[in-house]
Order: structure tokens, then C-alpha cells, then sequence
């Protein structure tokens, strides 16, 4: 038969949602089987694993069992799959080898989606097997089920379970130590320096967060978002009224102050020369936000207990909240706080530290606004919707689905590379700016005697023009003499690197 069969043939994930007309987004992982060898071609951002004809699967259940086998799970591909097939059907295949490894992991996984329990007697007594990969997967803690001898290490539940595979990117990064480089960072400065770092590094990430959203941020304001960041490890991710207070506390205009979760149905759109809206993201329903903060709520405190990888933990935590938008005004400046508290509770950054992870994100909004799309335009054209005469939308059908379970892979990528430029260039930059700062207006001091304040004025106007005093600037001191200026431009020069 296989003769008769044209190759590449799908196999998997894939094969599933074209036998079963599936309307979701196809896995970032696709298999198929063809006359060649064994290969891994990507292009253009997707993988297509390539089998030779031994691996041919046939059949609704033959690629589940593939899947299950071979391939990185997707959880939209299995929910939607597990929604259209003939639950009898699938336990009678099950139980032909209901000891089955990969027969036992498509049975409870079955189970846990649907909430529908086969016509299965439990599984007689074996071994338990991990239900994920962890080779392919970043996985949680083993909960042990019994019905089936399996170990649901899902990073999350029912209700709200973002994936990430194991990528050659996230093994780079992770093996970098980056906690440990910003340690050392850290440890090698003076403490005084380190204090007056803390409150830059501090208002930076808080004015960066909110120019990322247009706003220019007030002083109370901001002092407000300082605050929160501060204590950002001990905020409780699993408190509604915790997240309600945080949102009061940064938003500009009181009237959106919010009193519980949004009830409108909110989208990202743009407004075109004709009046008409371009509609870039639709949120979920204002009717399953609740039950997707709370499996969010969930998701999050069970991957923080289980020593999973800190940014993998923070991609999901922080992403995942702002796809849910459960709020109308503030949901991006949570988002990115809910970075830090990730960051600050698994002691991912030095005590008492912050990296302005903003401002790296506003250096480069391009980059930052099209990781976002990726998620959004992977489900913009599932969603059926009705734009109404008064610009607001009216979502068809179900899709909390879409927002459920989700790949999260390219955002770990993403916030892992954030990361790394934030220790490199701003963590470093600013303690090595203050230690040099603090050497120039010592060596400023020793030749005048000079009061604090126009000497610290006169050491950033220098510093700040390549360490000379512009001829703009030079009135500013008039009762120095031009020896004297020249002896400190010299010295400052001297102690920054720049002198000749």
C-alpha cells in the first residue's frame, strides 16, 4: 500500500488537522514522511521534520500515536482533535493496547481536554510514563495519575497551558548563566554605587514601560509603578483583587479604573482613511476571561514550584496575561511587571536589583511589536466576528480555545534575548557610568575645591561632550580659569578612557 501512497506524505500534528479539517493553528513542528532519509529542513521560521517510509502513519489514531511519539505536543492540535473524533472509536483503539506507553498518554490526555471519560476500564497496574517529553518540552512537576499510569507534567492545566520546546536558542542562552553574570556584575561594584543604581535602573523601566504605550508618565504616577516594582516578588499572582489594585494604581484617567474583570469585547484595530477599523488582535470573549485568569492563575503558580527555567516562566506568565487582556486600560504595563515579579521571586536577579527589560523592548518596538503579532496572526483569521455601525466588534462561536493553549517558545526566545542585552548594555553601562562618574568628580575636587552640585554639573556636561566643556556651556563655571577647566577636562579624560 505504501507504494500507492505520494510522498512527502503528512504525519503527526499536521495530519491531523488535514484529515480532520481542523481550524487552528498548524504546530510550529511539522512531520512528514517521505522516500528520502532522515532530515530537518527549516525556512521561513517553520520546522518540517522529514521520515523515511518506515514512519508512515495511517489514520486518526496511528498520528496521535505519532504525534505522541516523536513530535513536541501541541495542545490546540490535540483539544481540536479530540472535539471532532468518535470518542467509542477511540476507545476501542485504545484498548487493544491499553498498557500501551503512548496509548496510555493519548488516553489520559484525552480525559484531562475533554473532561469526558472513555469507556475504559483503568489500566491495569505498570510503570508510570511522563506524559510529556522533557527532551522536547519544558515540563513541571510530575502529578501522578492513576487511572492511566501517567505523570501529567503539563506546564499548566485544563483551563490554561501554554507550551515551549527546547530549542537550540533557549539551550544557548540558558547555559550562558545570565543570573550569574549579573552577580558578578553586581558583586564587583562598590555598594554605594549599587544603591544609586537601584533608583535609576528602577525609573527607567518604569518610564520605558509606559512610553511603550504613548504615555508620558506623571511623577506621582510614577513613583506609584516604582512602588509596585519594588515589591513585585511578593505580589500575588493569584489574587483578582491584587491585579485590580495594580491596575488602579497606574492608569492615567481614574474613570477606567477597573472594579473587576473588562465586560467588553476589546480588539487592536486601526483606523484607516475611510473611517473603517484594520482589525490587528481580538481578545477573548469578555465571557471567558474569568475562567482564563483563573487557569492562568494556576498555570502560573504551578510552574513557579517547579524549577522550571525562570524566563520560560516569565514568557508564560507575562504573555499569556496580556493575550487574556483582562482589563481595559494598564494590560501591557502589568505584563511587563509581571516580568519582574517572575525574575525577583525564583532569585533569577541579584537582590534588590531590576533589569529594565522596557528598555530594551523600546529600543526596538519593531521587534517587540512583531513577536506580539505572531501570536495575533496566527488566530486572527479563526476568529469569525461582526464589525457593528458603533466601531465595536461582536465575536461568532468559540474561541477561548485560541488563548488557552498556546506556543510560547518564541517568546522565551525573545524575553531570554531581552535579558541578555539588558545585563550587557544597561546594567553594565549604568554601574560602570557611576563608578566613573564617581572617580571624575573625585579628580574634579582635587584640583578645586568646588561645592557638590556644580562640580556634579560640570562632570556630566564634560562627560556627556566627549570630555570636554563645550564653549556653550562655559559661562556656566566663569569663576574658574581656563587652566583650571583644562586641568579638569584633562583628568576626566584621564579617569573615563578618553584622555589621548
Amino acid at each position: 500500500m505504501a507504494d500507492t501512497i505520494q510522498f512527502p506524505k503528512s504525519v503527526g500534528q499536521i495530519a491531523l488537522i488535514e484529515e480532520l479539517g481542523l481550524k487552528i493553528p498548524p504546530p510550529a513542528i511539522r512531520s512528514k514522511v517521505t522516500s528520502s532519509a532522515r532530515k530537518t529542513v527549516t525556512s521561513d521560521g517553520i520546522t518540517t521534520e522529514y521520515y523515511p517510509k518506515t514512519y508512515l502513519a495511517q489514520g486518526v489514531y496511528a498520528n496521535l500515536k505519532f504525534a505522541m511519539r516523536y513530535e513536541p505536543v501541541d495542545l490546540r492540535v490535540m483539544n481540536a482533535a479530540f472535539s471532532s473524533i468518535d470518542a467509542k472509536l477511540l476507545a476501542e483503539e485504545i484498548g487493544r493496547e491499553r498498557t500501551g506507553k503512548f496509548a496510555r498518554r493519548i488516553w489520559y490526555l484525552y480525559e484531562l481536554l475533554t473532561g469526558k471519560r472513555l469507556e475504559l476500564p483503568d489500566a491495569p497496574r505498570t510503570g508510570y510514563v511522563d506524559l510529556l517529553n522533557k527532551k522536547l518540552q519544558y515540563v513541571a512537576k510530575p502529578r501522578p495519575a492513576r487511572r492511566q499510569w501517567v505523570n501529567d507534567n503539563l506546564p499548566g492545566n485544563r483551563l490554561y497551558c501554554p507550551m515551549i520546546r527546547r530549542t537550540e536558542m533557549l539551550e544557548a542562552y540558558a547555559n550562558q548563566n545570565l543570573d550569574e553574570r549579573a552577580r558578578q556584575l553586581v558583586r564587583t561594584c562598590d555598594p554605594h554605587i549599587i544603591a544609586r543604581a537601584v533608583n535609576y535602573l528602577f525609573t527607567k523601566e518604569t518610564r520605558s514601560s509606559f512610553a511603550i504605550e504613548g504615555e508620558e508618565v506623571s511623577n506621582d504616577r510614577a513613583q506609584r509603578f516604582v512602588a509596585a516594582l519594588g515589591r513585585a516578588a511578593e505580589f500575588d499572582t493569584s489574587s483578582k483583587d491584587q491585579f485590580i489594585k495594580l491596575q488602579n494604581s497606574i492608569i492615567s484617567d481614574p474613570r477606567y479604573a477597573a472594579s473587576d474583570y473588562r465586560d467588553r469585547q476589546n480588539f487592536v484595530g486601526q483606523t484607516m482613511s475611510d473611517y473603517s477599523q484594520h482589525i490587528h488582535f481580538i481578545f477573548p470573549k469578555p465571557e471567558d476571561v474569568g475562567e482564563l485568569m483563573n487557569g492562568w492563575m494556576n498555570c502560573l503558580r504551578d510552574i513557579e514550584q517547579a524549577a522550571m527555567d525562570p524566563i520560560a516562566v516569565a514568557a508564560i506568565a507575562a504573555f499569556g496575561f496580556v493575550f487574556v487582556h483582562p482589563f481595559e486600560d494598564g494590560n501591557g504595563r502589568i505584563h511587563r511587571f509581571l516580568v519582574h515579579h517572575v525574575l525577583s521571586k525564583l532569585n533569577f536577579t541579584p537582590d534588590n536589583i531590576l533589569f529594565p527589560v522596557s528598555a530594551v523592548m523600546l529600543r526596538d518596538l519593531g521587534t517587540y511589536n512583531r513577536v506580539l503579532e505572531k501570536y495575533s496572526s496566527s488566530v486572527n483569521g479563526l476568529i469569525d466576528y461582526d464589525f457593528n455601525a458603533d466601531q465595536t466588534i461582536t465575536v461568532n462561536g468559540t474561541t477561548a480555545h485560541l488563548y488557552r493553549y498556546w506556543d510560547a517558545t518564541e517568546f522565551a526566545e525573545y524575553l531570554y534575548a531581552c535579558i541578555a542585552e539588558t545585563i550587557d548594555k544597561d546594567l553594565k553601562e549604568e554601574l560602570g557610568f557611576l563608578e566613573i562618574f564617581d572617580r571624575a568628580l573625585r579628580a574634579t575636587m582635587g584640583i578645586v575645591d568646588m561645592p557638590d552640585q556644580p562640580a556634579s554639573l560640570m562632570v556630566r556636561m564634560i562627560l556627556q561632550n566627549n570630555g570636554k566643556l563645550s564653549k556653550a556651556k562655559r559661562d556656566k563655571f566663569a569663576e574658574l580659569t581656563d587652566d583650571e577647566v583644562l586641568a579638569i577636562e584633562s583628568a576626566i579624560s584621564a579617569v573615563s578612557g578618553r584622555g589621548d
